[in-house]
């Protein structure tokens, strides 16, 4: 006769793995994150932390600049922009500070910098030229000008005289910012053909 053969009896309560607590989750496990986050700081870790830098004033300002609209006008478009804002200046110059030549001077450097950074890299070779011209469109209205038409231009021409360092210095700002975005577009047009030049 064939014996069955049977498990021996297994004594005391079967227990289920989806009874087991799970790990990390336990009483124990609760109380040592508790006991964890509990625990103070101490002063060395916060010490030792690194503390940001402060950003130099150079990086404060190209910031800035990338930050602010940017447009792309043309050689005529940005010669009118530069004209435009120069006789709003200068309207403004003669109503707040009795039409100082000065004042009118600082306000045409950064002008000049905005004309020269805005105008398209078709038309780099035109910010140098309208920039003068602008200055003295919005020169007119803070120029000391005599009776009749023939004052005026003498004014106008003393006012050029006396005030040609403002425009010497816009002139120049236009220009350098104009030779380094055209080197810049030089730089970025022998990498492009370069690259296609290198073989996959």
């Amino acid at each position: 006769m064939e014996q069955h053969r049977t498990r021996p009896a297994q004594y005391g309560p079967r227990r289920d793995r989806a009874s087991l607590p799970p790990q990390g989750r336990g009483p124990a496990g609760g109380r040592v994150r508790r006991a964890a986050a509990a625990r103070p700081v101490p002063a060395r870790a916060v010490a030792e932390r690194p503390t940001p830098r402060p950003v130099p004033p150079v990086a404060r300002v190209v910031r800035a600049l990338r930050q602010m609209p940017n447009p792309r006008l043309t050689g005529l478009g940005s010669g009118l922009f530069c004209g435009a804002v120069m006789l709003v200046l200068g309207f403004l110059d003669q109503a707040l500070f009795g039409a100082s030549l000065t004042v009118y001077g600082v306000l045409f450097l950064p002008v000049c910098l905005v004309t020269a950074l805005w105008v398209r890299r078709g038309d780099l070779l035109t910010a140098p030229v309208v920039v003068p011209i602008a200055f003295a469109v919005g020169l007119v209205t803070v120029a000391e000008s005599g009776k009749g038409v023939g004052g005026r231009l003498m004014g106008l021409v003393t006012a050029l005289a006396t005030e040609a360092g403002w425009l010497y210095g816009g002139t120049l700002v236009a220009g350098s910012t104009m030779l380094v975005r055209r080197v810049r577009m030089l730089r970025r047009r022998r990498a492009v053909a370069a690259r296609g030049r290198t073989p996959v």
